[in-house]
C-alpha cells in the first residue's frame, strides 16, 4: 500500500506540473485570454487546465513514468516525458475541438504548453537527482572554498569514459567517499581534454607517465589508481610502470569482478580492492553464461570434493552465488575444510552447508556420504596435483587421483546424482610425469563409467592449464622468492605454460557443465578452454620482478626436474576438438582401451604391495594402452574394494 501511495503521489505531482506548464503557456500568449467564460458555452481557463492535467496524468499512468525514481533520472526518462507531453497536447486539442471548437484557447498555447511541460517535468527531476548526488554543494555561495575541497586522498581512474561515468555517478551518491577522483586516463587519444562529470580525461593510457608528472606539478598526485575494467584488457601498461607506481606508494585498485558481483546490482556495492599480481599477468577472461549456469545450479543439491583447495573453494563460492539449495563441502584436510566451511557460513548464512571430513580413497565411506547427502551435482576436485611431490610418491597419486575418482563416480551413481564433473589438467596430455598419468587415467575412468553405466548419471571432465595464484603454483613461489630478495628460480629458459586465474578456472567448470547439462546426449564429455598463447615462465619471472619494483633480484636457471616438460599441450595425438560454447571446446577422444574395474584393482594392488618403480611402470603401461601406443591387456573383471593408506 505504501508503494502504491508513493506512485499515486508521483502521478498527481506530474499532473500538477502539467497544469502549471499549461498555465504559463496560456498567460504568455500574445492575445490576452479570459479567465472565465469568454463566449457563451466556451470553456474557461480552469476547465482547460483541469482537462490538460487529467490527460497528462492518464498518459503518465499509461507509460508508467511513476516507476522511475526521480533521483535516478536519465535520458530514457527524458524521452518518455517528451512523448507524454506531445501526446497530451494532441489529445487535449482533440477534446477541446470537439467540446467547443477550441473557442477561447490561444493557439500559441498548443505549441508552448508541451515545451514548458517537458522543461518543468525534467527540470524538477534533474534537481532531485542533483540533491541526491550532492552535486549542488560545491556551488553554495555560503560555503567556504576550503570546505569545498575534499580531504579524501586523490584517485586516478584508468579506463574508458563510459565506465568512468558509471563509477563517478555511483560515487557521487555516497557522501562518505574514500577517494576523490582527480583525473581520468582514457583508452582513446580522441577523448583527451574532455570531461566526465567534471573530471578531466588527462591523457591516453600510453602517456600515463606524462599525466602523472602533470598531476605532481599541480599538487594532485594520486595515492591510488583505480582500474575500471580488467587490467589484462588495458594495452599500453608495462610491468616496469606498475612496479614504479607500487614503489611510489600508489595503491593499485580495481572494482569487483562479474563473479564477485553475481548477487549485487551495481559496481560500487562491493568495496574496491587491491589488484593481485596474477590479475595483471592474466589474459582476457571468458564471459560466463549466467542464464545457463543459473539454470544448472539454482535449487540443486551440490557436493564438491577437494572443497578446501584453490579450485574447490572457488567453485564453492560461485556455486553458492547462484543459489544452490544445499552445499556439501568434502575434503581430507581438516584445516582446509574448516576454513571453507567457516567462509561459506559467514558469506552465505541462509544457505545450508555441510562439511564432511573424508578421504575419497575409502570407497565404502564415500558411498555412504553420497547416499546420505543425495547430491544432484558433483564436482570432483579432490586430487594430489603437485608434480614433484606426486613424482616422489606415485602410489599416493595413484590411489587418490585414479582409485579415488572411481570411488566418487561409483558413489555418484549409487546416490542418483544427475551429473558428475571431474577437474582435470593439461598435464594429462601425453603425460611424462606420474601426476599427469594419474589424471589421464582419471579422465579414462569418466569415459568408462559413462559407457558401462546403466544409471542416469552423466559424467564429464574439464581440462585446463596452470592456475595463477593456486597453492604451489609458480606465482606464489616467485612472490615468496622476490620477498626474500631472490634469486627467482626458473627450471629452463624456454619453458612455457598455459595460465588462467582461479575464478576463470571455476567459471570454465561451470560454463562447460552447463553446456553439457543443456543437451540430451548421454555419452561422457571432455571439455577444455581456448587457452590462447602459452606464457614464457622466464618472461613471467621478469614481469613479476618488474612489478615488485625491485631491480636487484636475479633469475637463476636450475634445470628441469624429474617428469617436467618444457611445453604443455591441450590435445593428445589421438584427440580432436570441436566448439561447444563460447571459448569452450569439446575434446573428441579415440581411446584405444576402456578402463575397467579390473584395471583399477590391479593398480591398487600394486600400489599397496609393490615398490614405487612398479607403480610408475604400471601407470604408464595402462596410459600407453589408453593412448593406443601398445596393445591392451585382458585384466580380470573385479569390483574395487575400499582402499586406504
Amino acid at each position: 500500500m505504501e508503494r502504491m501511495a508513493v506512485r499515486a503521489q508521483t502521478v498527481v505531482f506530474d499532473a500538477l506540473l502539467a497544469a502549471l506548464a499549461f498555465a504559463i503557456a496560456f498567460f504568455v500568449a500574445p492575445t490576452q485570454p479570459e479567465l472565465g467564460f469568454g463566449e457563451a458555452g466556451a470553456l474557461s481557463f480552469f476547465q482547460f487546465a483541469a482537462l490538460y492535467a487529467a490527460i497528462a496524468a492518464a498518459f503518465c499512468i499509461a507509460f508508467r513514468s511513476e516507476l522511475s525514481p526521480w533521483r535516478y533520472v536519465s535520458i530514457p526518462d527524458a524521452l518518455v516525458l517528451a512523448r507524454i507531453a506531445l501526446l497530451t497536447v494532441g489529445v487535449f486539442l482533440l477534446f477541446v475541438f470537439v467540446l467547443d471548437r477550441a473557442e477561447g484557447l490561444p493557439r500559441s498555447t498548443l505549441v508552448m504548453a508541451p515545451l514548458f511541460q517537458m522543461v518543468i517535468s525534467m527540470g524538477v527531476r534533474i534537481l532531485r537527482r542533483a540533491l541526491h548526488e550532492h552535486a549542488l554543494e560545491s556551488f553554495s555561495p555560503l560555503k567556504p572554498i576550503a570546505d569545498r575541497l575534499t580531504q579524501a586522498p586523490h584517485l586516478l581512474l584508468i579506463g574508458p569514459p563510459s565506465l568512468a561515468d558509471t563509477y563517478l555517478r555511483d560515487a557521487a551518491r555516497n557522501p562518505d567517499r574514500m577517494y576523490n577522483a582527480v583525473g581520468i586516463i582514457g583508452t582513446d587519444r580522441r577523448d583527451v581534454g574532455a570531461q566526465v562529470r567534471g573530471v578531466c580525461i588527462l591523457e591516453a593510457i600510453d602517456r600515463l607517465d606524462e599525466a602523472l608528472a602533470d598531476l605532481r606539478r599541480w599538487n594532485r598526485y594520486p595515492r591510488a589508481i583505480l582500474f575500471l575494467e580488467e587490467p589484462g584488457k588495458l594495452k599500453g601498461l608495462t610491468a616496469d610502470q606498475l612496479g614504479r607506481l607500487k614503489n611510489d606508494g600508489i595503491r593499485l585498485l580495481r572494482l569487483p569482478s562479474i563473479v564477485e558481483l553475481s548477487q549485487h546490482d551495481g559496481l560500487t556495492l562491493l568495496p574496491m580492492r587491491d589488484i593481485n599480481i596474477e590479475e595483471l599477468l592474466a589474459r582476457e577472461p571468458i564471459e560466463l553464461d549466467r542464464m545457463a549456469v543459473s539454470h544448472l545450479l539454482a535449487g540443486k543439491r551440490v557436493l564438491i570434493t577437494g572443497a578446501g583447495g584453490s579450485i574447490g573453494s572457488e567453485l564453492c563460492r560461485q556455486v553458492a552465488n547462484f543459489g544452490c539449495a544445499h552445499l556439501t563441502v568434502l575434503d581430507f584436510s581438516e584445516t582446509a575444510l574448516f576454513e571453507i566451511e567457516r567462509e561459506m557460513r559467514e558469506t552465505f548464512p541462509h544457505m545450508p552447508v555441510k562439511a564432511v571430513l573424508c578421504d575419497v580413497r575409502h570407497a565404502a565411506r564415500t558411498v555412504a556420504i553420497f547416499q546420505e547427502e543425495r547430491p544432484d551435482l558433483v564436482f570432483h576436485a579432490a586430487a594430489l596435483k603437485h608434480v614433484s611431490m606426486v613424482e616422489r610418491h606415485p602410489r599416493e597419486g595413484l590411489l587418490t587421483n585414479v582409485v579415488g575418482t572411481w570411488n566418487v563416480t561409483e558413489a555418484a551413481k549409487a546416490a542418483g546424482a544427475g551429473q558428475m564433473v571431474l577437474i582435470s589438467t593439461d598435464k594429462a596430455v601425453d603425460p611424462t610425469n606420474v601426476m599427469g598419468a594419474t589424471k589421464r587415467l582419471a579422465e579414462a575412468v569418466i569415459h568408462a563409467q559413462q559407457a558401462t553405466s546403466n544409471s542416469d548419471t552423466r559424467f564429464s571432465a574439464v581440462r585446463f592449464g596452470n592456475v595463477l595464484g593456486s597453492s604451489g603454483s609458480v606465482v606464489p613461489i616467485f612472490k615468496s622468492q622476490i620477498e626474500r630478495g631472490g634469486p627467482v628460480t626458473v627450471t629452463h629458459p624456454e619453458m612455457t605454460r598455459f595460465f588462467m586465474t582461479i575464478p576463470e578456472a571455476a567459471q570454465l567448470v561451470l560454463h562447460a557443465t552447463a553446456a553439457c547439462h543443456e543437451d540430451d546426449r548421454h555419452d561422457s564429455r571432455l571439455f577444455l578452454l581456448e587457452m590462447g598463447e602459452p606464457v614464457s615462465i622466464l618472461e613471467l619471472a621478469r614481469q613479476m620482478i618488474a612489478l615488485s619494483g625491485r631491480r636487484d633480484i636475479e633469475i637463476e636457471i636450475t634445470g628441469l626436474r624429474p617428469g617436467e616438460k618444457l611445453t604443455e599441450a591441450l590435445l593428445d595425438e589421438t584427440e580432436t576438438s570441436l566448439p561447444a560454447a563460447p571459448k569452450v571446446l569439446e575434446v573428441i577422444s579415440n581411446s584405444a582401451v576402456r578402463v575397467t574395474p579390473g584395471h583399477l584393482e590391479d593398480l591398487a594392488r600394486i600400489a599397496r604391495d609393490g615398490p614405487s618403480e612398479d607403480v610408475r611402470r604400471a601407470l604408464f603401461e595402462l596410459v600407453a594402452q589408453v593412448r593406443g601406443e601398445k596393445p591392451a591387456g585382458q585384466p580380470s573383471l573385479r569390483v574395487i574394494a575400499g582402499t586406504g593408506s
